[in-house]
């Protein structure tokens, strides 16, 4: 029999499964859980005459209901609208799309969204702020073992709702050098590294931002050791990471923070200038 409603299949849950290590997203979506139950409940509604409602799978009523599932806005849209709840509902969806992201992620997203001053150096890959999705995706697809389609997506939704850092005003001074290799890469086929290629020409017409190529016959610079990260806040703090040094995690102390500005500014006078490396890049997507 055709209904009104049409019911989203198992593979088209709207929803991602929740980080067991992040203790503030269960606590996000054990309570959202907890408040949409108690008001289907108030309101009479058994849980498949809710799902057909609001035109979703029971199954993913009961995993979101038990905090075990992730709602999309559109689901908590839908759910508000059901159970007449005057956008109580709905008013949650700003913490709950904050939990979609990995903890790692809103974190790093976190410190980008409060940096007046951002320097980056990959030697591997290009950075995520630099990425278009397609690049994402494609880049995101060689990791090994494959991580679930699901997964993917929130990393890549991640990722790209990060760039929001070019939107601020002020906005932030953002530096970035590049290797040559890892233009050349031609991640995701053609098409993708054109547009990836593209993009970069776009992003450096910004005024706060500076790109710069390192070419790859200039190896005597203290960027062989792997990347390296430095973030400045507007309080005068920052917070800086490298692969080789400090076991790869972040630190905030001034004297290693100083090892990463040093090291960061011979690498920047190795490179080509920002103009020279405008037209390197031309280069390439003119050979492409």
């Amino acid at each position: 029999m055709a209904t009104d409603v049409e019911v989203v299949s198992e593979a088209d849950e709207p929803g991602w499964e929740v980080d067991p290590d992040d203790d503030w997203g269960l606590a996000v979506i054990t309570t959202v859980g907890r408040q949409l139950r108690l008001r289907r409940e108030a309101g009479g509604m058994r849980v498949p005459d809710f799902a057909k409602a609001v035109g979703y799978g029971e199954d993913l009523v009961y995993k979101i209901e038990a905090g075990k599932r992730i709602p999309r806005p559109e689901f908590l849209d839908k759910a508000d609208q059901v159970l007449r709840a005057d956008g109580l509902i709905a008013a949650m969806r700003e913490d709950v799309e904050k939990v979609r992201y990995p903890k790692q992620v809103r974190d790093l997203a976190t410190l980008e969204a409060r940096a007046v001053e951002l320097l980056s150096y990959g030697n591997h890959n290009l950075h995520g702020l630099l990425q278009t999705e397609e690049y994402a995706w494609a880049l995101l697809r060689t990791r090994r073992p494959v991580p679930p389609e699901e997964q993917l997506a929130q990393a890549v939704a991640a990722r790209m709702a990060r760039k929001s850092i070019y939107d601020r005003s002020p906005a932030p001074e953002l530096s970035f050098v590049l290797e040559e290799t890892t233009l050349r890469r031609p991640v995701g086929g053609k098409m993708v590294w054109r547009q990836q290629l593209e993009h970069l020409l776009q992003v450096v017409q910004l005024r706060n931002v500076e790109i710069q190529v390192m070419p790859m016959d200039r190896w005597e610079h203290p960027g062989t050791g792997g990347r390296i990260q430095v973030l400045k806040f507007g309080d005068g703090t920052a917070v800086g990471r490298t692969d080789d040094e400090f076991n790869g995690r972040p630190v905030a102390d001034l004297k290693q923070l100083r090892i990463l500005e040093l090291r960061y500014g011979i690498i920047r006078a190795e490179a080509l200038t920002a103009r020279e490396s405008v037209a390197f890049i031309e280069q390439l997507v003119g050979e492409t």
